[in-house]
C-alpha cells in the first residue's frame, strides 16, 4: 500500500475522476480534500484481486462508493450516444483495436470532442498512447479512438 503523498506526485495531484487539482495541503477529512481510491480489478481467470491506487478527492471517492467509476464527458462537448470513457480504455489496453465513442453533428464537434478525449486520457491512463480518427457517417460524425 502506498502513502497518500506517493499517490498524490505520481498523480501529479489531480483527481483521476473528475480531472481538477487536489490540494496536498488540505485536510483528508474535507470534501475537496486527498484520498486514495483503491481500485479493484479482477484478475486473468478471475483468480483473486488485483488493486490499483489512484488520487482522487475524498468527495468524488465516497461519491463513487464502490461501484465502477465514471468519468463524466463535458457538458460543453455536443456528442451524442457518448461511450463509458471508463470502460472503453479497459477494453482497448486489454484487447487493442477500435471503438466507436461518440457521434457529433458537425466536423468541428468532433474535432472539439477528439481534443478533449485525448488531452483527458493522457491523465487517465499515463501510460498508453490513444488515437482518434473523425470518420463521416450518415450526415455526422462518428470520433473513432484507438490504442
Amino acid at each position: 500500500m502506498s502513502t497518500l503523498r506517493e499517490v498524490g506526485e505520481r498523480e501529479a495531484w489531480r483527481c483521476w475522476l473528475c480531472d481538477e487539482p487536489v490540494d496536498p495541503d488540505m485536510s483528508v477529512n474535507d470534501p475537496r480534500g486527498p484520498s486514495i481510491d483503491s481500485i479493484n480489478t479482477a484478475k486473468k481467470g478471475g483468480k483473486g484481486k488485483g488493486g490499483v491506487e489512484r488520487l482522487a478527492h475524498r468527495a468524488c471517492n465516497t461519491k463513487k462508493g464502490a461501484v465502477k467509476p465514471v468519468v463524466p464527458w463535458p457538458d460543453r462537448l455536443f456528442v451524442v450516444d457518448p461511450a463509458p470513457i471508463i470502460g472503453v480504455v479497459e477494453q482497448l489496453t486489454r484487447k487493442g483495436g477500435r471503438v466507436a465513442v461518440a457521434r457529433c453533428p458537425e466536423k468541428s464537434d468532433a474535432e472539439e470532442a477528439s481534443e478533449w478525449l485525448l488531452d483527458r486520457l493522457s491523465r487517465l491512463e499515463p501510460g498508453v498512447r490513444f488515437d482518434t480518427r473523425i470518420e463521416s457517417a450518415g450526415g455526422g460524425y462518428l470520433l473513432v479512438l484507438t490504442a
